[in-house]
């Protein structure tokens, strides 16, 4: 470190002096020389500051960034406005980390008590934690929520995000829990499959339904929630925070707990992070919310005061009794949500979901017409699946590679046929129109 501390020779001489050393090699006599180095590391010359400008700007320009984005399975291109970045950016946010001496921290406390109460507003839950990495990571950690002697068997929706559903695979494996995979059909879960399931398995802890699904397709959810509750398990639902403006609550559909990924929530898609996870829950849920709970109180002359209520973190209790051990509360990524929706408002979101939606039905209406197939049925929010027709080994890869030509980012390919879409409030009609232009080019063989 001597490289990098700023002191001279002679200070660092009388440091070694102090401590009772006559020099380095004295100090680390004790460190066997066989595994000491014996020769500068091979490292090349450092850069100056223009020069290290220089040369990331030109690894830079090797990425590919599409201004058109027709993509999203769990990363969506939405609109930010200019004071998210602004507020978040201020050295008082930025610079800050876990409050350790949480008290002394008023203003990181009432941020993400905002926060709390923004998501709980969201999702109709009574709280909300503060919080988790990513979407995945929480829907992992929901699953230690609801678990107990009796029931350690936790299952989940073939139609939520693969991503997700792999995550719980870690996190089940590490904990010995087993993981279940419920079926889906025409693209939404097999309820009629779940209940069954369900129905024979005395150890089910619970069931996580995604909404709208991976597919974009809305799912039962009352349904389901009714099913699982009936079997004496808890319903966890992954939502979307976005669609939560303009659909049903998870608490209105009778969930115990609610997670999701707050990346919509002002942040950018930023090559897949760094996102934030939120968790919510029913109260009788609340002492099993990993991470912490921001509590507002009054101080002893009666003044408004925000301390940590609760903390199921292991750096805080008994390592045995710890419900989680997430290190990091993502503080600046839910201040990041926490302004996006201030600067929003309610009728903002609602606006934005609106225009996601339909400019994703007018997408799968054009396709449609441009040549490609589709299933019928499902309503879906801002993301759908189309097919490419059975004739010529048309493929989705051709699809999508012609639609790169011309820099639009298209769907999604989950094989070689279908392709899963996405708009946002970002897409116009004339982008929409364009990509259906280019698809029907591509299906008739002009491309």
């Amino acid at each position: 470190m001597g490289s990098y501390v700023p002191n001279t020779r002679k200070e660092q001489e009388e440091m070694l002096h102090e401590a009772g050393y006559k020099s380095f090699d004295d100090m680390f006599s004790c460190i066997p020389a066989s595994v000491k180095l014996k020769k500068p590391l091979n490292l090349p010359s450092g850069l100056s500051e223009m020069e290290v400008a220089r040369r990331m700007e030109e690894i830079s320009d090797k990425n590919v960034v599409f201004k058109h984005i027709f993509r999203g399975a769990g990363a969506y291109n939405h609109f930010i406005p200019a004071i998210v970045k602004s507020v978040v950016s201020k050295e008082e946010f930025l610079t800050a980390y876990t409050p350790y001496q949480a008290e002394i921290s008023q203003g990181i406390l009432q941020s993400i008590f905002e926060y709390q109460t923004m998501i709980c507003e969201l999702t109709g839950m009574d709280v909300s934690n503060a919080s988790v990495y990513d979407g995945a990571t929480a829907a992992a950690e929901s699953i230690a929520m609801c678990k107990d002697r009796k029931r350690h068997k936790a299952y989940v929706s073939a139609a939520a995000h693969p991503g997700v559903i792999q995550v719980m695979k870690t996190y089940c494996f590490g904990s010995n829990t087993e993981l279940i995979t419920v079926p889906a059909k025409n693209g939404v879960t097999d309820l009629d499959e779940l209940a069954k399931m369900l129905a024979a398995d005395p150890e089910a802890a619970c069931f996580y339904l995604q909404q709208p699904n991976f597919y974009g397709c809305y799912e039962d959810a009352d349904k389901a929630g009714q099913i699982v509750h009936d079997a004496g398990a808890k319903f966890i639902m992954g939502v979307n925070p976005m669609a939560l403006a303009i659909m049903k609550t998870p608490a209105e559909c009778g969930a115990d707990v609610a997670v999701g990924d707050g990346q919509p929530l002002g942040m950018p898609i930023a090559y897949g992070g760094p996102y934030v996870g939120f968790m919510a829950a029913t109260s009788a849920m609340m002492r099993k919310l990993p991470g912490r709970i921001v509590g507002e109180t009054t101080d002893d002359a009666g003044n408004k005061a925000y301390v940590l209520t609760l903390q199921a973190r292991e750096q805080h209790i008994r390592r045995e009794k710890a419900s989680s051990n997430i290190c990091s509360n993502q503080a600046l990524c839910a201040l990041t949500a926490s302004v996006y929706m201030a600067a929003m408002g309610a009728e903002g979101m609602k606006e934005a979901a609106v225009q996601s939606t339909s400019k994703a039905h007018y997408l799968k209406d054009q396709l449609v017409k441009a040549g490609m197939q589709t299933d019928s049925g499902s309503e879906f929010f801002n993301e759908f699946v189309t097919y490419c027709p059975d004739q010529d080994g048309m493929r989705s890869g051709d699809v999508l590679r012609a639609l790169e030509a011309h820099g639009i980012l298209g769907g999604l390919p989950l094989n070689d046929y279908a392709i899963l879409w996405c708009t946002t409030e970002m897409n116009t009609k004339k982008e929409i129109d364009n990509v259906a232009a280019i698809v029907k080019d591509v299906l008739e063989g002009e491309v």
